[in-house]
């Protein structure tokens, strides 16, 4: 049990107002028996409705004895009455009152914080669901995209096999040269190791002239398998080396992952 939270729910002073049901009391019965950090807060609120209604009692004030001595002595019909007790229910009830209404307001300040809290709760899971869906139709419109381009009859497809260092390697690389890009599909490359990318090549062959096209990162299992670069090489070949993170200036050829000619 949350001891506080069950505390600040004002359930004690409506047990110590008599307000709750046979079974709620029994309840906080038998939780101020099991939790004494409940039964101390119980005594505390017995204990200031007890200072409340004395202090409430002390100001009707009764006249003082020796101030009727004289009248009573001068007045010829003396009749003797008996002192009286009266509770001042007006004092009960004012207190009831004003509990009641504390109860009451505690009540509602925590309802309206409960229904703010539910408010951003809301407004939160709103702007997630936003953001899924407007990656959603990011990553549709890129789909499409490609699928165009892959249908494209200008579209040329370059396969890419493996080489020495990983002769299980593949990849492929379709170019379009009127809109002079590329897409690079890596579904067939091993996962790089930390601190390495895998970087792609637009090739001539006499003499060999190789011309960055981009690095690609995060290639693996879990990241990206698809790459759209702009081309503008009147592109012979293109290869794949794993190079350090960031990329290199001039490939890596003992690292030559994979290489394929744009010849048929």
């Amino acid at each position: 049990m949350d001891i506080e939270k069950y505390i600040a729910s004002g359930i004690l002073e409506l047990y110590v107002a008599g307000s709750l049901s046979e079974s709620e009391n029994l309840e906080v019965l038998h939780n101020a028996q099991q939790y004494p950090r409940i039964q101390e807060e119980i005594e505390k609120i017995e204990q200031a409705l007890l200072q409340l209604t004395e202090a409430s009692s002390g100001s009707l004030k009764k006249p003082a004895f020796e101030t009727i001595i004289p009248n009573v002595q001068e007045s010829e019909k003396v009749i003797p009455l008996k002192p009286e007790h009266k509770t001042p229910w007006g004092t009960y009830v004012g207190w009831a009152a004003a509990l009641f209404f504390g109860v009451g307001l505690f009540w509602f300040y925590n309802q309206n914080q409960d229904l703010e809290n539910t408010i951003q709760v809301t407004k939160q899971n709103i702007k997630i669901l936003n953001d899924t869906v407007s990656a959603l139709e990011t990553a549709v419109t890129d789909t499409q995209k490609v699928l165009q381009m892959l249908r494209d009859q200008n579209t040329k497809v370059v396969d890419l096999g493996g080489q020495t260092v990983a002769p299980e390697a593949y990849a492929k690389v379709y170019w379009n040269q009127d809109t002079q890009k590329v897409i690079v599909d890596t579904q067939g490359l091993p996962e790089p190791p930390d601190g390495y990318d895998y970087q792609i090549w637009s090739l001539t062959l006499e003499p060999l002239t190789p011309t960055s096209l981009g690095v690609l990162s995060d290639v693996g299992q879990d990241g990206e398998q698809l790459f759209e670069l702009p081309n503008t090489n009147a592109s012979e070949a293109f290869g794949i080396t794993l190079e350090p993170d960031g990329g290199s200036e001039t490939p890596t050829l003992e690292q030559l992952y994979t290489l394929g000619t744009t010849a048929p």
